[in-house]
């Protein structure tokens, strides 16, 4: 099978067949809902696959088994094993322009503006002249105003420009859907879009606007076993990124991540969950009593609450106080909290322009 381009929310993938059999019987499976059978040549033949993509991530978009026909179909042969053509569906891409930065800037080259100084920023200070400075910087006319003693050179100094640490940490834990009455059915025609898919969007998003801004980006799945990518910059590792991205699905139930991942100092760390579970703030919590700034990114989609029982909106009022009361101890300790539903570039901007 050979995976054809994305075209109008569809995935193509293409069947060849090849067979000694006169004619061959396909049974495909599209989407892991619906099933279809063909009776092709054999030999030659090609089939053109068409499923609906609904969500990002891993995704399994056909299954086919076959088996030949001869004889006008009087003899048949035993079914092929079950050949599957898995994909992994990037999310929509979206801008979010501005980032938080960390409150003190380590890297050496980049295009924030830092505290200590350097080259390539702002004016900072007038500075007597020392072994290391630049005779290009000697400030001539400061020189002439200020100097206590004959043969003293007083230079121009800026600030340095550099680059910022960014930690992306995605909670992979639950995949919540924004029709509540779907939660923990599985039906993913009904679910709407999910917690991953804006997860996934938020990572890719925030990710290239990093890397666009020159910063460094790691990234680090919260489960057991999970993905991590080691910080690093530019459009290759940007690459790297996408596509580890795209390939992160929902962890399973046993697999809640035991060791918390490095983050180098004086990161930002951008933490992706819906906060139900504890682990994800409790990590966020430890991060930044560890000094780094921290950001929740809650990817929780709009909730439709249609077609619950009077029972499940009291389960699911409780559930989401419960969540609020996390938010509450997030916003405690220093933690911003953008919900990705709504607007987070203008959130993300506020933020950025509040540099604590």
């Amino acid at each position: 099978m050979t995976p054809g381009p994305r075209a109008d929310g569809q995935l193509h993938t293409e069947i060849s067949v090849e067979s000694d059999a006169e004619m061959v019987e396909l049974f495909v499976v599209l989407s892991e809902r619906r099933s279809r059978r063909a009776i092709v040549p054999g030999s030659d033949a090609a089939v053109l696959a068409r499923s609906r993509v609904l969500h990002s991530g891993p995704a399994l978009p056909v299954q086919v088994s076959a088996r030949g026909l001869s004889l006008d179909g009087a003899a048949l042969s035993g079914s092929s094993e079950v050949v599957r053509s898995r994909r992994q569906v990037a999310p929509t891409p979206r801008a979010v322009g501005m980032l938080p930065l960390p409150r003190r800037l380590t890297g050496l080259h980049g295009s924030h503006e830092g505290r200590r100084p350097g080259q390539g920023g702002d004016f900072r200070d007038i500075h007597a002249f020392a072994p290391g400075d630049e005779l290009r910087r000697v400030d001539w006319r400061a020189t002439a105003r200020m100097a206590r003693r004959p043969g003293d050179l007083l230079v121009r100094r800026t600030h340095t420009l550099s680059d910022a640490s960014v930690v992306i940490a995605m909670d992979t834990s639950e995949d919540l859907g924004e029709v509540v009455a779907s939660w923990g059915s599985g039906d993913v025609e009904r679910s709407g879009v999910t917690s991953l898919d804006n997860a996934r969007e938020a990572a890719r998003a925030l990710s290239g606007a990093a890397i666009d801004a020159g910063d460094r980006v790691a990234l680090h799945v919260l489960a057991h076993g999970g993905r991590s990518l080691r910080s690093s910059g530019g459009s290759r590792h940007l690459a790297r990124l996408e596509a580890a991205i795209a390939a992160t699905g929902q962890a399973r139930d046993d697999a809640a991540f035991r060791r918390t991942p490095h983050v180098p100092h004086g990161s930002v760390v951008l933490v992706l969950s819906t906060f139900f579970q504890g682990a994800a703030a409790q990590t966020a919590l430890m991060w930044r009593a560890s000094g780094h700034r921290v950001v929740a990114i809650d990817v929780l989609p709009r909730l439709d609450r249609s077609r619950l029982h009077r029972p499940q909106l009291i389960g699911l009022r409780t559930v989401l106080v419960e969540r609020e009361n996390v938010f509450a101890d997030l916003h405690g300790a220093g933690v911003d909290v953008v919900p990705w539903a709504e607007d987070p570039s203008s959130a993300l901007r506020e933020i950025a322009r509040a540099r604590r």
